[in-house]
């Protein structure tokens, strides 16, 4: 297996490229190191929410540990993102640095989601979608 590979779900190598999921090169000055992930996820659907939704057509539930969840909705319209909860197709749990680190390329999905930093529930298989969707769009 490639080991630039986030579990199932992820290509790390690609999802870099991604202007969805750009690493934040500077730190927030208040609030999760996540947030500025989030943000830049934000940017992306201003501009290719459209195309996403079209490949996607699920809705993903973050969980960030330290207390922020947010909701990726890539089914509906142009694609939304909102903090807070709401129903998903699949939800990924995993802490504030843990996410920061694999937007950034500096954690492997795979062991994250064996060592037990990264849970999905729900439906697996659209969190291998959401993988291939951010992998092709990021070449």
């Amino acid at each position: 297996q490639d080991p630039g590979r986030a579990g199932s779900w992820l290509k790390l190598s690609e999802l870099r490229s991604f202007s969805l999921f750009a690493p934040n090169r500077t730190s927030a000055a208040m609030g999760l190191k996540s947030d500025a992930v989030f943000a830049k996820i934000q940017a992306g659907l201003e501009s290719q929410g459209a195309e996403v939704v079209k490949k996607t057509n699920a809705i993903f539930a973050f969980k960030i540990k330290e207390g922020k969840n947010w909701v990726l909705d890539l089914k509906n319209g142009s694609g939304s993102l909102k903090e807070g909860e709401g129903k998903a197709d699949a939800t990924i749990t995993i802490a504030d640095e843990d996410f920061v680190a694999m937007a950034e390329g500096k954690l492997n999905g795979m062991q994250a989601f064996m060592g037990g930093k990264l849970k999905i529930s729900g439906n697996m298989m659209l969190a291998q979608k959401l993988g291939s969707v951010l992998e092709s769009v990021g070449k």
